[in-house]
């Protein structure tokens, strides 16, 4: 057999056998066996050569992906399988650029919590649940999440919501709501109240009084239209203490109504 025709085609060059068998082949395929119009090739050299050009591609593929951002093993795998790389391929072109350390999950995983420490405020339970999209196998999320500690990050996050809501919320509501707040955002319930505690909350008992008496004016106006009286009473301190607010402050603004 002889090579008859070897021409550029955008990123692959074509070869073709005998002017009739054709195949496609990287640059490193090229250079490899040093290819040239004319060169006369047996039956295994040629088969070395497809088995080569088919691995040289699919790497050329997944560093051309790479480029862009850091991918995880699982991220190039499906990316390699969508551009019908044989799954042997595949496994041959991971493996090698697992020991370039072109991919390296747990590195990912280290990034990916870096950024989220400087920049978001999202806990370890929902990063396990993003890196486990990725592909990512849980045992070493697991294991790369235990060596971060988030508890700056939970008071960070806590102080932020604190601001948010201090001004509209009493005392116990206010640490319902950013205890809770914290759990959504992906920190254990432990590490959400060590948060809250930890943070210096100056109690402003006059807001707290107006934001008592502007829920009750609410919850009169409610009420009033359809009980009067004890039950009138009861229902409005029912209401009150599921907003968060304290019987004694309760009872006292009470009679001012009753």
């Amino acid at each position: 057999m002889r090579i008859t025709k070897i021409e550029k085609k955008k990123r692959l060059y074509l070869l073709e056998v005998d002017e009739s068998e054709k195949l496609y082949v990287t640059e490193d395929t090229i250079v490899r066996f040093m290819l040239t119009k004319g060169m006369v090739l047996d039956e295994e050299t040629l088969k070395e050569i497809q088995i080569f050009a088919q691995f040289s591609h699919g790497k050329n593929l997944a560093l051309y992906h790479i480029s862009f951002k850091q991918r995880t093993e699982a991220e190039v795998r499906k990316y390699l399988t969508e551009h019908e790389i044989s799954s042997e391929i595949i496994g041959q072109v991971l493996e090698t650029l697992k020991e370039d350390r072109w991919i390296d999950d747990a590195k990912y995983i280290e990034n990916f919590i870096s950024q989220n420490m400087n920049n978001g405020d999202k806990g370890p339970f929902v990063l396990k649940q993003k890196l486990l999209q990725k592909g990512i196998a849980a045992q070493l999320i697991d294991q790369e999440m235990t060596k971060t500690d988030f508890s700056e990050l939970s008071e960070k996050v806590g102080q932020k919501l604190v601001k948010k809501y201090q001004a509209k919320l009493p005392a116990k509501a206010l640490k319902d709501k950013v205890v809770q707040a914290l759990s959504n955002k992906g920190f254990s319930f432990n590490q959400a109240q060590a948060a809250f505690t930890s943070l210096e909350i100056e109690n402003d008992e006059e807001n707290e009084l107006d934001l008592l008496y502007k829920e009750l004016d609410k919850q009169y106006r409610k009420y009033s239209r359809k009980y009067e009286g004890y039950d009138l009473k009861q229902r409005l301190i029912q209401a009150l203490a599921r907003k968060g607010f304290g019987f004694d402050d309760i009872n006292s603004a009470l009679r001012d109504y009753f």
